[in-house]
């Protein structure tokens, strides 16, 4: 590809996702069907603005996967991991062990031999980790019971792709030892040996990832340039996905190890953020190359067997998943979703369908036949979740117990509705009930629900950010609304959402930080609590007071430290952008905090000593 060629490219990868894409997110289609879309309208089957190249564009879009999991490893820690040991191994590894049984079993059935037959049940148990983790993402789910349900069986496939990788070669019956998946710097190794190999590897990226990785990062931070950060950033990314692909290794686990070695960081934040804009553009041309790269003739040869097969595919796959669902005691309405949103066969298809066929496992036709299925299998997703969610969802929330529904809600007509009831939410809720204050509470963690119906509150279940819940749970009658939900995205929509219909409701806002904060001053919230502040305060208050202070002198303390805490925010707000004088003036506003602290305990001897005064020296 030349270099106007490739411009050209990019002028119609871009245009097309910027154009599509909005208009799919206006209509309730999410970013990820208008992708796909988006790849179909320039696909060589439609208008030809791209042709054959979009498939080899989607091997180097791929690359967005291995950001997604580098990222999702970020926002991880070792012990969520070992929290989800029992979906992880249990749901995880019944489910691409059911759902390859009876795959394989049909394919037996319409006339495969039974290696194939393994072969293909294997493949379609692969679920697609970009579009499931993205949609999500998006809609907030992540942290709900289907999501966390979710993510740890396309954790496991993820890992099962390594041993899957090792069981094709013996399914074959040709003397086949290279194929279009590449070559192994190991693969010449007995298989003992591989295995120590991938071991060390892991264990490696572990050490260096915990004792190297910060020191390292500590002194690109020191030097100041942001754009040597993001190239260090990048690079790490790079050399775990190359070093992983090396030894056989998916890159795709190799760099979700690495972020998860590296949550714990205080680089984690600085990381993600780097990584950020290339991740998704990365993954929104990934699901442009799969839509580009959808063979639509095929599909129009005969759609009835493409269809056939497609459906066959889902309604398997949510069968194990739901039956599974059951066995592991997941919620009705997050089970049908759990179900649903895995329904799909994977993106790793497209690869193993191409080893398969260098070691002969399938023809050509069946392969072309396969990979199709696969795309329309993806782009259904979308569709299908949206479908549920206007449809079975609603009937379900009419149907579920009254401690997870939003039935019967408008008949609350208390002063104050609380939003997201974790343990911020909760807090705020035990001091107002305490005080003979009348709360509605919404939660959209049905396991959070009935725990907390079990404790004597009354707390439905729903999506907080849909005016329509909140007018149903009596915004209209409400003088405060308290928005503590956990996800920023869904805290901003949820403020706009009630600013915008309801603009005489005082909103009481939770914020993480002093940024979060800010991003909370600046849709116009009046109220804004940091959670941990006043918290850190009171504990130094008690500090003083261990160290022999007397009790007015340390509260007047604690006093005079907020006050000048809330003058500073305000201050600081309007210089946000700009970092330099940003940093300036928070220097100096400590500088006179220390003062006014010093003076007022009457130890102005210690001013001579102040290390602020020092610095602006």
């Amino acid at each position: 590809m030349n270099e106007l060629s490739f411009f050209i490219q990019a002028l119609i990868y871009l245009s097309s996702a910027i154009i599509i894409v909005p208009i799919a997110n206006r209509l309730g289609l999410g970013s990820v069907l208008g992708y796909l879309i988006a790849g179909i309208v320039i696909g060589p089957f439609v208008f030809g603005f791209v042709g054959t190249e979009g498939k080899d564009m989607l091997h180097f879009a791929e690359f967005g996967v291995v950001m997604m999991l580098f990222a999702i490893g970020l926002e991880l820690e070792l012990d969520l991991l070992w929290r989800l040991k029992f979906w992880l191994l249990g749901l995880g590894g019944l489910q691409i062990i059911l759902t390859t049984v009876i795959t394989a079993a049909f394919a037996f059935g319409f006339g495969f031999s039974w290696k194939p037959a393994l072969a293909l049940g294997l493949i379609l148990s692969l679920s697609s980790t970009a579009i499931v983790l993205q949609t999500l993402k998006e809609k907030g789910l992540m942290k709900s019971v289907s999501g966390q349900a979710s993510f740890s069986v396309l954790l496991f496939q993820d890992m099962a792709v390594i041993p899957i990788l090792a069981i094709f070669p013996m399914l074959s019956e040709t003397d086949v030892t290279t194929s279009s998946h590449g070559h192994s710097l190991i693969e010449h190794l007995p298989g003992y040996a591989k295995t120590l190999v991938v071991l060390s590897v892991v264990v490696g990226i572990i050490l260096v990832g915990k004792y190297l990785l910060s020191p390292f990062f500590r002194l690109l931070a020191k030097s100041g340039n942001r754009e040597i950060f993001t190239g260090a950033s990048l690079l790490l990314v790079i050399a775990i996905s190359v070093l992983m692909g090396a030894v056989g290794v998916s890159a795709a686990l190799g760099t979700f190890l690495g972020g998860v070695v590296l949550a714990s960081s205080e680089f984690r934040h600085e990381l993600e953020s780097n990584i950020e804009p290339f991740k998704g553009l990365l993954l929104g041309l990934f699901f442009l190359s799969v839509g580009a790269s959808m063979d639509l003739p095929v599909v129009m040869q005969s759609p009835s067997k493409i269809l056939g097969i497609v459906f066959g595919i889902i309604f398997i796959k949510a069968l194990v998943l739901f039956l599974l669902g059951l066995v592991f005691r997941l919620p009705l309405d997050q089970n049908l979703y759990f179900s649903l949103a895995l329904s799909q066969v994977g993106e790793f298809s497209f690869v193993l369908f191409g080893y398969s066929e260098g070691l002969g496992l399938f023809q050509e036709e069946t392969i072309i036949i396969l990979v199709a299925c696969v795309a329309v299998s993806m782009a259904l997703t979308p569709v299908l979740l949206l479908l549920y969610e206007k449809t079975i969802f609603g009937f379900l929330e009419s149907k579920i117990p009254k401690k997870q529904t939003e039935q019967n809600i408008h008949k609350q007509e208390n002063p104050v509705i609380i939003c997201g009831f974790g343990r911020f939410g909760n807090m705020l809720g035990r001091f107002l009930r305490s005080n003979a204050i009348g709360i509605t509470i919404l939660d959209f963690d049905a396991d959070r629900v009935e725990m907390l119906g079990r404790f004597g509150f009354k707390v439905y279940f729903g999506d907080a950010t849909r005016l329509e819940l909140l007018e149903a749970a009596g915004l209209e009658h409400a003088k405060v609304l308290v928005a503590a939900l956990d996800n920023p995205e869904k805290q901003a929509e949820l403020i706009r959402n009630v600013s915008q219909h309801y603009p005489n409701i005082k909103i009481v806002a939770r914020a993480g930080d002093r940024e979060g904060a800010y991003d909370l001053k600046e849709m116009g919230v009046q109220y804004i609590y940091r959670e941990t502040r006043e918290t850190a305060v009171l504990m130094g208050k008690d500090v003083l007071r261990l160290l022999g202070s007397r009790a007015h002198t340390a509260e007047k303390a604690k006093n005079l430290f907020l006050k000048h805490d809330d003058d500073t925010f305000h201050e600081l707000f309007d210089l946000r952008r700009d970092r330099v004088q940003y940093m300036s003036l928070a220097k100096q506003r400590n500088a006179e905090l220390e003062r006014l602290m010093l003076v007022d305990l009457g130890k102005e001897e210690e001013l001579e000593r102040d290390p602020w005064s020092e610095m602006e020296r």
